[in-house]
């Protein structure tokens, strides 16, 4: 079974799939264990464990490696946050490529120019490219793949960028004649409504995505209920989670001047060895080492 079929079967047989930001395998394993269907292997939170702005200053490569790192520790399938695509169609066939054969189930392109401000910045630079070019990084990504399954998202930022609903729907529509499997939409509005309305208007054949981190108020059962929602991405749970924690957990023992206190709230060092999966290690010890 191909990579992406998981995702494609989840659609068709429960409606929507939901996939959970990760920037390591760790947070992967963890969303994992959690029962989340995918792993969105998130640019954001890569960009944000480098500890640099989320403006394509990360490389292809450095993407490229823990995308591959998540894939080969996790069972389900992960979604590659691929950005703009690293450049024109040439680049695109490039890194698609490349992230098939790292193992991934699904990739993301968005059609902001590179390079890109996170979709979410106040006052950030949300150029788009033409509709016409980005049918094109569409249409290399779906003839460079190899496994059919994979599935080919296109992101469109038109409402990010101020455009409107017609420019939104216009761009969509014209992303699925080039191919796309699916279509994001993104909004930075507070409330649902914005996308919601899109939802509504959208006549395509293929399944919508949301990322719903600006109007966290919309749940999965409305997003069921539409008919049209067929992914759910938690873009960035995963930085957040762990800031606040490690916050926390900081702040304590500078406080107490020692670890007695915050010992006692965090997961024992036998747990990290077990999601680093010491416990097979030595079994495979036992059995080969001589």
């Amino acid at each position: 079974m191909g990579r992406g079929e998981a995702i494609r079967r989840g659609v068709a047989e429960r409606g929507l799939v939901h996939a959970m930001s990760a920037h390591n395998p760790l947070s992967a394993l963890l969303a994992e264990e959690a029962g989340f269907d995918a792993i969105w292997a998130s640019g954001f939170e890569l960009s944000a464990a480098y500890g640099v702005p989320d403006n394509s200053l990360l490389s292809h490569t450095q993407h490229l490696e823990m995308t591959r790192a998540i894939a080969e520790r996790v069972g389900v399938p992960v979604i590659a946050d691929l950005d703009t695509g690293h450049g024109n169609a040439i680049n695109v066939q490039h890194v698609v490529g490349a992230c098939e054969r790292a193992g991934v189930g699904a990739v993301v392109i968005e059609d902001k120019r590179f390079p890109k401000d996170t979709s979410l910045l106040e006052g950030g630079r949300q150029e788009l490219v033409s509709t016409a070019e980005f049918q094109g990084k569409i249409e290399a990504a779906c003839a460079v793949r190899q496994d059919r399954s994979l599935v080919v998202v296109a992101r469109t930022e038109a409402l990010i960028a101020g455009l409107g609903q017609g420019e939104a729907l216009a761009r969509a529509r014209a992303y699925v004649q080039a191919g796309a499997d699916m279509i994001l939409v993104h909004s930075k509005q507070r409330t649902a409504g914005e996308v919601l309305e899109f939802v509504a208007a959208w006549d395509g054949s293929v399944p919508i995505v949301l990322v719903p981190t600006a109007y966290p108020s919309l749940t999965e059962a409305a997003m069921k209920a539409t008919g049209r929602i067929g992914l759910v991405i938690y873009g960035n749970h995963a930085i957040r989670a762990a800031v606040t924690a490690m916050r926390q957990v900081f702040r304590q023992i500078g406080q107490d001047g020692g670890i007695a206190a915050a010992d006692a709230g965090i997961v024992p060092v036998e747990e990290i060895f077990r999601l680093q999966d010491v416990p097979g290690m030595k079994a495979r010890e036992a059995r080969f080492l001589r």
